[in-house]
């Protein structure tokens, strides 16, 4: 990662940025396929919002077992880390 002047906070701030930008190119892959229609327009909005439950959950039960450690930027690294395998999936399915 970055060493910076600003530790952790700082690369956890652009895999942040980096994220909201591959999730960026996934709206825009999925609105694609959902503007052509049909059937598989209606499985990748239902596909697109048991994915967005299902990562919820996940999330809510690694915190509450203490999945997610002690330390803020450790638990923010692990949820930007969740996210990012979801969303390089769906990149990697759709694209």
């Amino acid at each position: 990662m970055y060493k910076w002047a600003y530790g952790g906070w700082a690369s956890a701030g652009i895999d942040a940025w980096t994220l909201g930008m591959e999730a960026s190119e996934v709206i825009g892959l999925r609105a694609a396929k959902m503007a052509a229609g049909g059937i598989d327009a209606a499985e990748e909005a239902q596909l697109m919002v048991s994915e967005k439950m299902l990562a919820a959950f996940e999330l809510q039960a690694a915190m509450v077992s203490g999945g997610l450690g002690g330390d803020p930027l450790v638990g923010t690294r692990k949820v930007l880390r969740h996210y990012r395998r979801k969303v390089k999936a769906n990149r990697k399915r759709l694209g």
